[in-house]
């Protein structure tokens, strides 16, 4: 690795030495320097781009160009006439001051088309081909080369830092909510060019009045060729492992034209390739996006749904994938668009964890636990959208999603003390859906008055059940020999049976409705007013029976006893209701390079519920202000500070208030607490970004502080043993409480990126301090934790030559853990060390060549806990870039690594656990392209 860096820089060194310097000044004709001016250099010799560039806020520019050549140079800004001047090169550097004359015909800027990259306003524009070196298949290869554009560990997009919320081709929606669909299916070869839309908002009335500094969207432009003709590939491929064969088959066809658009992609495959998981389509746009957390309140509807792992290459064993969506769009009239998809999903696969548990308590006997989990998620997803633009002062929008979901996951594991090593099955299913509705109109009385109506109502219904049966090899109701036996007397459970069978029916449905008022009153181009009115209802219902299935088919309703909680209750019937009326103002004024937004939110709130069991039905109203103030330094186009403050309050949902027992798994038992209360969150962020093409430096950071008072905590307990009050089952209990402490938390991140002609650097950086609080029984752990990581990277972006990227992250965790009963302090500290080398080429015209390699290492307390490492190949031929076929032969972990092995340590215990992955996969594919 020294070597290559070495290489690198005596490359750079080489390339500076071969080169001048053209440098100058672009001023207006009354002498005002010209921000974000284009600079272009045409080599007259080839008719090839030698060098382009953009000048500073004082107008300065500078191009790299070769020594002894003659160039053409252009430099245009928007409004003005374009300059043509001619430059030839020698050895010494060259300065040309230029003066623009206003244009005021505003005729189309040619050279605009020609450049890399170019700033429209709040809108990057990236040229595609100009970073492309032939190794690309995907949106996603083309992006991840784009300077001030990253991709995440999650395959998020990200601009300045901010993940990007919507991808449109050609304007037109593409699969509107998640943007791994198109990053991952739409080749790279259709792609003209990549406008980044910042400061984005979904409608152009609001714009000038709303703050969408942290708002980023992405479309696509295509290439003419592709319009108006099915484009896109087929994708197939078999393969092997050693113990299963591979498969897969993903077609992908795409249609544009001004009138109507369809996008169809396939999926079927074994190689844990999986372009939505199960999260991704829970999370899909098609979900409630609900407006209240911009007004201070946030309800959060949790999911009621099983207990469902979301698989990787690098945490299952066993990853299968079906996939078929259809995405549409359709324009009768220019005023209307209809738009819509229609997704199904099929995720299943198979994960196996080993665990050694070492806990703190001496009372609660150590285990070795070692599961095999099977799990299938079926789901069906929908969304119709309808956009209605009377003129530019109306504008109707409808949508309707929906999402209808069959799953079901088997668990088989073995406790070394509950069962003593037989194994224990476990089963989950459910069938929940979810359908809401979004209407919203934005009305424009005048150039003063502006009306934004919005209404969303979200109809949720999550039915899950849960069995469990566990061996009982001692089926004496007066001993306690099974490592289960003392659970089944504090759940009451009849101990003379010889399975200890356990299930759990539960239902829950939610039905709320989030509406809201905006009136913009504009002052004048500089200020203006915004007030706002709505409400939020929101009603859940909670019923639930847990019972013991007998070994002659009846069924038992159990006393339970369990210790610290009053009224312990198998069954329950849950009403909970909440209510949010609020009004609020804000008042937004730009001063020089400042914008300031103060304001505040009045609320009302009532919130009762009523449940079978509960001694007192729950009854809560009060009111409460909510200040909020923004702050937006734009020192620069190109350079910004923003600053916020909010204050916010927090509510549960129904499954952390309903008071009867919830099987989570066999060993780990949950009931809700009527009288836990809402938090008060207050929070501040400071956030600097630059995006610098005079110099090719992007740097963005940030800063955050949270304070949490009245957090809503958990608080575990072990069950004891009857017949040995000194020792303690592995079966615990959880209940819910607020917490009587505030919890801090502060955090920073920054990266850092520069391009030295093809080579770019980087530099990230993150650091935490948070407090937080344990409670285990009757001890309360104070937590103080500090995390920093590091993580610089450099890469090559030729387009002819082989590229390489070196990256490499160091991360470290440093914990103290305070109980505070005796004061005792442990100190817990963990380093991981991570490099990278990533590899593509482009070779002869036909041969594509990528390579990537990664190597995790863990170091706990200073000692080698475990180390994992993954190698991944793909060699790919096609006659020239235009050949419709294409053959490739793809390794992926070469390898052969078995699992990874993670330390994970608490105030309750520490565990080390083994998780398998997926084997060596070798594949043979062909694609097709249309």
């Amino acid at each position: 690795m020294k070597k290559l860096l070495l290489l690198t820089i005596f490359m750079v060194s080489f390339i500076s030495s071969a080169q001048v310097t053209l440098t100058g000044v672009v001023k207006d004709s009354i002498g005002s320097p010209l921000e974000m001016a284009n600079i272009l250099a045409v080599n007259k010799s080839t008719k090839k781009m030698s060098s382009y560039g953009f000048t500073d806020a004082k107008g300065n520019y500078k191009l790299d160009l070769d020594k002894n050549q003659t160039f053409e140079i252009k430099i245009s800004y928007i409004g003005f006439k374009t300059v043509d001047f001619v430059v030839e090169t020698k050895s010494e550097n060259i300065v040309k001051n230029i003066t623009l004359k206003e244009d005021n015909s505003l005729d189309e800027i040619t050279i605009v088309s020609k450049m890399p990259v170019t700033i429209k306003g709040d809108t990057i524009v990236y040229n595609a081909d100009s970073f492309k070196n032939g190794s690309e298949r995907k949106l996603e290869d083309v992006l991840k080369k784009l300077p001030g554009v990253e991709i995440n560990d999650d395959g998020q997009i990200e601009v300045e830092g901010k993940v990007v919320e919507k991808i449109t081709v050609d304007g037109k929606e593409f699969f509107s909510g998640d943007t791994k669909l198109a990053s991952k299916n739409i080749p790279s070869n259709a792609v003209d060019k990549i406008q980044v839309l910042r400061n984005f908002s979904d409608v152009n009335q609001l714009s000038g009045v709303q703050n969408n500094q942290d708002r980023v969207a992405i479309n696509i432009k295509l290439k003419e060729g592709k319009k108006n003709f099915w484009f896109g590939d087929v994708y197939a491929g078999a393969g092997f492992t050693p113990s299963d064969d591979l498969y897969l088959f993903q077609p992908k066809l795409f249609y544009y034209n001004p009138k109507y658009t369809l996008n169809v992609i396939g999926d079927i495959n074994n190689l844990g390739e999986a372009v939505l998981n199960r999260r991704d389509l829970r999370g899909f746009s098609g979900g409630f996006r609900s407006q209240s957390p911009s007004n201070g309140t946030n309800i959060n509807l949790a999911s009621a749904g099983i207990g469902f792992l979301t698989p990787n290459a690098r945490n299952a064993n066993r990853i299968e994938t079906k996939l078929t969506a259809l995405n549409f769009s359709y324009s009768p009239k220019k005023k209307l668009d209809f738009s819509g998809y229609l997704i199904w999903s099929s995720n299943s696969n198979g994960q196996r964890n080993r665990n050694i548990i070492d806990y703190n308590d001496p009372s609660i006997p150590d285990d070795v636990t070692d599961n095999t989990t099977d799990q299938t998620s079926n789901s069906g997803l929908f969304n119709f959208k309808t956009i209605y633009k009377k003129n530019i002062n109306n504008q109707l929008n409808y949508d309707l999603n929906g999402r209808f979901t069959n799953e079901f996951r088997l668990d088989n594991g073995t406790s070394q003390i509950i069962g003593n090593n037989v194994p224990i099955a476990e089963n989950e299913r459910a069938t929940p859906f979810t359908i809401n509705q979004n209407l919203s109109y934005f009305y424009t009385a005048n150039e003063n008055n502006i009306f934004a109506l919005e209404v969303q109502h979200q109809l949720q219904d999550e039915d899950p059940f849960y069995v469990s049966s566990i061996e009982n090899l001692d089926q004496d109701p007066n001993n306690n020999v099974d490592g289960f036996d003392s659970a089944a007397d504090v759940l009451g459970l009849d101990k003379s049976q010889q399975f200890y069978t356990l299930e759990q029916d539960r239902r829950v449905k939610s039905n709320q409705l989030d509406a809201k008022l905006d009136y913009y009153y504009i002052i004048n181009n500089k200020s203006n007013f915004n007030f706002v009115g709505g409400t939020i209802l929101s009603k859940q219902n909670f019923d639930s029976r847990f019972f013991q299935l007998l070994d002659n088919g009846s069924s038992l309703d159990p006393t339970l006893n369990i210790p610290n909680l009053a009224n312990p209750s198998t069954t329950n019937d849950v009403e909970y209701n909440f209510t949010d009326i609020y009004a609020g103002m804000r008042y937004r004024v730009k001063a020089g390079i400042f914008t300031f937004r103060p304001g505040f939110t009045a609320h009302s709130y009532n919130i009762n519920n009523t449940q079978v069991g509960a001694i007192t039905d729950f009854k809560d109203s009060f009111t409460k202000i909510l200040p909020e103030l923004n702050i937006i330094a734009q020192f620069k186009k190109s350079e910004s500070l923003r600053f916020n403050y909010r204050q916010q309050v927090n509510f549960t949902d129904v499954n952390q208030l309903a008071e009867g027992i919830v099987a989570r798994s066999y060993n780990s038992f949950f009931f809700g607490n009527n009288d836990i209360m809402n938090a008060r969150v207050e929070s501040m962020s400071l956030n600097y970004s630059s995006f610098n093409l005079f110099n090719n430096m992007f740097v963005f950071g940030g800063l955050n502080y949270n304070k949490t008072m009245e957090q809503i905590a958990s608080i575990a307990d072990f069950v004891p043993d009857a017949n040995n009050p000194n020792i303690r089952s592995n079966v615990s209990t959880n209940t819910n409480l607020n917490l009587p402490y505030d919890i801090e938390s502060i955090s920073a991140f920054g990266r850092f990126t520069k391009t030295f002609r093809k080579i770019r650097t980087s530099l990230a950086a993150s650091f935490s301090d948070s407090q937080a609080y344990q409670l285990f029984g009757s001890e309360t752990t104070k937590l103080n934790t500090q995390r920093y990581s590091i993580t610089p990277g450099i890469r090559t972006n030729y387009t002819k030559a082989p590229n390489v990227s070196l990256n490499y992250r160091a991360s470290f965790s440093d914990q103290n853990r305070t109980e505070l009963s005796t004061n005792n302090v442990s100190n817990f500290k963990s380093v991981t060390h991570a490099p990278s080398i990533n590899f593509d080429a482009y070779i002869w015209n036909s041969l594509t060549l990528t390579s990537d390699f990664t190597y995790n290492e863990v170091r706990q307390n200073g000692q080698h806990q475990n180390s994992f490492k993954i190698w991944d190949l793909s060699l790919s031929y096609r006659k020239d870039k235009d050949a419709k076929w294409e053959y490739e032969f793809q390794a992926s972990n070469i390898l052969g690594t078995e699992s990874r092995v993670s330390v994970n340590n608490g105030n309750i215990s520490n565990s080390i656990n083994e998780t398998f992955i997926l084997p060596r996969l070798v594949t043979f594919r062909v694609r097709y392209q249309l």
